[in-house]
């Protein structure tokens, strides 16, 4: 948006913005051209890898070490094809209700964005990261950061796992990362001492896959915001298995549940149940 734009206000925004967008993000040229960030798409971006040209689209930068990174996290860390996990459930539902792929698909990455579980769990532990390294640069202690952050959220975003203490993703994830020239920088070693901390406190927290990603990729450079935007999609390789098992076996057959295992306790009362009708 342009200086003069940011002046302007109400209707006088409006309409300085009729049949006016001004980006230097990117536009089609109908029958002749596509440009991303200043890039012909056919001339100078045909051959990227696909990840390659989602950093380029999300961040501007071209890093091929960046993309392979995000490629290992997505595959290592959140492509699990077992449909008990809450958004892989939906796609699984979709699947077994004979919906199309692509709505089940698209719902089940719509709840990827959990509090307890997903996106925002991601984007919590990489603003968690900066926010502790920059107050450590200014001379804070981080015991302090860790008991301040408990008291203010009850949480430390990227600390913690449901039903297993231990993250069987970290070890591959941080081998490939090293293969690779990755996961010593700053991030990553501020990402495993607040897991020394908090491993050793009375909470016995362990570091979970979601500060160990938003570490490595905020070493590489990625903002808050990038980081969330390449973990947007992250789980869909665990999402289209679980509804593509579910549309091959037989229709309404996915996890279904007898009445006879609900333990109902409210108000007893009679129904009448009619032949198309219900009252």
């Amino acid at each position: 948006m342009v200086k003069e734009e940011r002046i302007l206000k109400g209707p006088a925004l409006l309409k300085h913005s009729e049949d006016n967008w001004q980006t230097d993000m990117g536009a089609w040229f109908a029958g002749e051209r596509v440009v991303l960030r200043g890039k012909d798409l056919f001339v100078e971006l045909a051959n990227n890898r696909w990840m390659e040209f989602m950093v380029f689209a999300i961040t501007g930068r071209e890093s091929k070490k960046i993309a392979r990174l995000i490629e290992a996290i997505w595959v290592i860390s959140t492509s699990y094809p077992d449909p008990r996990l809450w958004n892989n459930r939906i796609a699984a539902l979709g699947g077994t209700a004979r919906t199309t792929g692509s709505l089940a698909v698209n719902a089940a990455s719509a709840a990827s964005e959990a509090t307890t579980y997903g996106l925002r769990t991601s984007k919590g532990a990489i603003d968690l990261l900066h926010r502790f390294k920059n107050k450590l640069d200014s001379g804070s202690r981080l015991e302090d950061l860790v008991l301040t952050e408990l008291k203010r959220y009850r949480v430390v975003w990227g600390y913690g796992r449901p039903l297993i203490r231990n993250d069987e993703r970290i070890v591959p994830l941080m081998n490939f990362a090293k293969s690779i020239g990755s996961g010593d920088g700053p991030f990553v070693k501020l990402a495993f001492e607040i897991n020394d901390y908090l491993s050793n406190s009375r909470y016995k927290y362990k570091i979970n896959i979601s500060a160990v990603a938003a570490a490595l990729l905020a070493d590489e450079g990625l903002s808050i915001e990038e980081f969330y935007y390449v973990a947007a999609l992250s789980f869909t390789g665990g999402i289209f298995p679980c509804y593509i098992d579910a549309r091959n076996q037989p229709q309404g057959n996915f996890f279904p549940l007898s009445t006879a295992r609900i333990n109902y306790t409210g108000s007893h009362i009679k129904r009448k149940w009619l032949t198309g009708a219900y009252q």
